[in-house]
C-alpha cells in the first residue's frame, strides 16, 4: 500500500459538465486501494462549467473553449499537480495544444481506455457511443484504432438517443437520460453490436440503470484507473 507521503498530487479539468466531474471523482474514490483517508489520492480540482461549448466549434472548425481550458490547466500547474486529468471527452480534440501549455502530463482518456478494454478482454469491434464532437473529431476512433480497435460510430437515429440523453444529464432530468440511454443501446444492439465503449464522461451515468450497462466499458472508469495508478506511482519527473 502506497504511504500517503508518496501519493502524487493530481489536478482534474472539469465542469464539461458538472454532473460528469463528480461521476469522475466518485470513480477515482471508488477505485483507490485505501482504508483511511490519508492513503486517498490528493487531488486539485477545476471545476468550471463556463468554458464554452465543445461540440459547436469541432464542427465549425473553431476554438472557443481552447483559452479557458489553457487556463484551467495553467492554474493546476500552478498549484503544483504532477498530471492532470480531464474530465470531458470531447474537450481532448485539443489535447495536443492543451498538453504543449503545460509542464506536467495529460493523461489521455483514449489511451487509458485501452489499457481497460485490454484488460477486461474487451472485443476488437464496439459500438461507440460519444457526443457528435467526439465522432466528428475522430481522435479517439484513431487512438483506439492504432492499437487495433474498430469503433463503429453511432448512425444518426441512435446519435439522436445519445444527444437526448446526455442533454437530460446536463439538466439532472436522470428519468429521461436513461430512457434515451436504453433507447440508444437497444438501436445499436439491432444492428449485431454486442459491446460498447462508453467515449462521453455523462453518458455512463445515463447508462448506469439500464441493461445495457454490463455490456459497456467506461472511459471515465478507465480514466479514473489511469489517475489512481499515476498518484501511486513512485517515479517522479
Amino acid at each position: 500500500m502506497a504511504l500517503a507521503s508518496a501519493l502524487r498530487l493530481m489536478g482534474v479539468l472539469g465542469g464539461m459538465g458538472p454532473a460528469a466531474t463528480i461521476d469522475f471523482l466518485a470513480k477515482v474514490l471508488r477505485v483507490t486501494p485505501a482504508s483511511i483517508d490519508q492513503e486517498h489520492v490528493p487531488m486539485i480540482v477545476h471545476d468550471v462549467p463556463q468554458i464554452f461549448d465543445r461540440v459547436a466549434p469541432i464542427f465549425a472548425g473553431t476554438d472557443e473553449p481552447l483559452a479557458a481550458m489553457q487556463q484551467g490547466v495553467l492554474r493546476l500547474e500552478g498549484a503544483g499537480v504532477e498530471a492532470i486529468a480531464i474530465a470531458c471527452v470531447t474537450a481532448h480534440h485539443w489535447y495536443d495544444r492543451l498538453a504543449a501549455t503545460v509542464n506536467v502530463p495529460i493523461l489521455h482518456i483514449a489511451d487509458a481506455s485501452v489499457v481497460k478494454l485490454q484488460t477486461e478482454r474487451a472485443p476488437r469491434r464496439l459500438g461507440l457511443l460519444a457526443t457528435r464532437g467526439t465522432c466528428k473529431s475522430g481522435f479517439f476512433s484513431q487512438r483506439l484504432a492504432d492499437q487495433g480497435y474498430d469503433l463503429i460510430v453511432p448512425d444518426e437515429d441512435i446519435q439522436l438517443h445519445l444527444d437526448q440523453s446526455i442533454a437530460a444529464i446536463k439538466r439532472a432530468d436522470l428519468v429521461l437520460a436513461a430512457e434515451a440511454a436504453e433507447a440508444a443501446g437497444a438501436a445499436f444492439a439491432k444492428t449485431g453490436i454486442e459491446r460498447f465503449l462508453i467515449a462521453c464522461t455523462e453518458l455512463p451515468i445515463a447508462f448506469a440503470p439500464t441493461r445495457y450497462n454490463a455490456l459497456a466499458v467506461d472511459s471515465t472508469l478507465a480514466l479514473a484507473e489511469a489517475c489512481v495508478a499515476f498518484s501511486r506511482s513512485s517515479s517522479r519527473s
